[in-house]
Formats: structure tokens, sequence, C-alpha cells
């Protein structure tokens, strides 16, 4: 049975949609099955892998709110291993339609069992926010990856999101994990990147993945070519950080080693250079 993972932080801007799109790239490219369901209504995923958002004609809307056939939705990317159901417009609305429909918070559950055993990984890129979409994620999924900014305001919202992951527990979910909590932006020239790296640590201890995301020109740029990291710059800081978390999550999940991903994983460096001044405008989405 494939593992449910959803990416969720109710802050934006913190590197939700990047985690997600080139976490499953990297795990595709160590031949896992991987499947990316974009639940956010700005469709960011879609587009990561080169879609055009106005030309899919279906989305998980028609699954979630009009009980379409899931795996009708399924679309293949350019990437071996990794597809993708798509996000739509019409998923603005979703959260006003969900709220009179009955097991409202598992309607995305419902649909996805008739996937879980096609995939080794099915990836929700929930949307910014802790509304119907987000929970019936948290409530359809194994576990959670958390990725957090390496900025004071984003240690603000964190205690909130573990408040709501524990009420899908309590009500919802029982069973529900926090894969990990992933650091994001992080600037080696700040004292504020180290701090928040050290106050997350002590607060969540081995929940946080050992691999720190930087502050990436290369990584912002990606999006707007529909490319993940790993086919834009693949020589990167980047994407060597997203290789070396794909590493780490399938260790943890106790998945056999993949000597050409540790091998991407370590192949970095080129790409990015932190002493360039403009790298301080990268980010993330």
């Amino acid at each position: 049975m494939g593992q449910i993972i959803a990416c969720a932080n109710q802050k934006g801007g913190v590197g939700k949609t990047t985690t997600v799109v080139n976490l499953a790239t990297y795990l595709a490219l160590a031949g896992d099955s991987v499947l990316v369901i974009d639940l956010d209504p700005q469709g960011n995923a879609t587009s990561g892998f080169g879609m055009d958002r106005s030309e899919v004609g279906r989305s998980i809307y028609e699954a979630i709110i009009e009980d379409a056939t899931i795996s009708d939705l399924v679309i293949s990317t350019t990437i071996a291993n990794l597809s993708i159901i798509p996000s739509s417009i019409s998923l603005a609305g979703a959260e006003v339609e969900l709220a009179p429909l009955p097991q409202r918070e598992r309607r995305l559950a419902r649909v996805l069992t008739d996937l879980t055993s096609s995939y080794d990984y099915l990836i929700l890129d929930c949307p910014p926010s802790l509304g119907l979409l987000t929970v019936n994620a948290l409530t359809a999924a194994d576990a959670v990856v958390i990725p957090i900014q390496c900025e004071y305001y984003a240690l603000e919202g964190l205690s909130q999101l573990i408040a709501t992951i524990n009420l899908v527990r309590n009500h919802l979910n029982p069973d529900l994990a926090i894969k990990g909590v992933v650091l994001t932006m992080f600037d080696p020239r700040t004292n504020l990147s180290t701090e928040v790296d050290a106050e997350v640590r002590k607060y969540l201890g081995a929940a946080v993945f050992d691999t720190i995301i930087p502050r990436s020109v290369r990584l912002s740029e990606a999006p707007s070519y529909g490319l993940p990291i790993a086919l834009y710059r693949p020589d990167s800081r980047g994407a060597e950080a997203y290789a070396s978390l794909a590493v780490e999550l399938r260790a943890r999940d106790g998945r056999p080693d993949h000597p050409e991903l540790a091998r991407m994983a370590g192949a970095g460096g080129s790409g990015d250079k932190p002493s360039d001044p403009v790298e301080e405008v990268g980010g993330a989405t």
C-alpha cells in the first residue's frame, strides 16, 4: 500500500509547493512510483510540472465534489514514475461546496482508497490555510511533512498547525504522524536562520529533518520554466538539498538505498553562490 503524505503549512510562501514538486521528483528518480495531488486552488504544483492550469480538463475537484472516478484524473508528467492529479480554478469554491456535504472531512480519504495500491507515495500539496481542503488532506494522510521558512513569523504559525494536527488525530485520523519538519530558505549569513533552526529543533527534536533547504535563486527560477530543480539545474545547491531530503525520507521509511540518488544528493554546489548578493532574493512557493 502506498503512503499518503500531506505537505501542509497554513502560512504561504514557506516552500510548501517547492518541496512537493522537488521531493516527488527525486523520489521518482529513485524508482519510487509517485502521485502528486494538487489541492491548492492556486495550482502551483500543477504549473511546476509544466502544465497549463487553464487547459486542464478535470482536476481533483471533480473527485472530491462530483464523485468522479479518481483514477481517470491522473496525468503522467515528463518524469518517469511520476504522475499528478492537477488543480483547477474550481477548487477556489470547494471550501464552500464541501461545507454542507455529508462526511465533508473524509471526502478525499474516501476517493484515495482506489489509488493507494498503485503508488509508493501519494503526496498532497495543501493550500496555505487550515480550511476544509487541508483538513481533508490531513484526514486522508498517513503522515504530514511541514515546511518551515527560517524566519521569525514562521515559528508563530507552527503551534497553530500542530494544534490542528492534534485535533485531526483526536477526531478524524488517530494514526496521523508527523513525518518530519523541513527547514526552508535557510541563509547561513544571518543569525536569524541559525536561531530558527535551533528553536525548531529544540521544540520538535528528531522530527526535524537533518536536511536544510537553502535560500536559492535556482529554486525560485525553476517554476517559471515548468521544471523541477532536478531538470532545471541539477548542479545547484537547491537540487542537492532536495535530493538529500529524498534520501533522508526514504531512510526513515526503511526503503533500500539508491546509489544514484545518493550521488545526486552530493553532486550540487556549483549552481548557487551564497556570496552573490542576488541570492538574497531567492525564495520558494
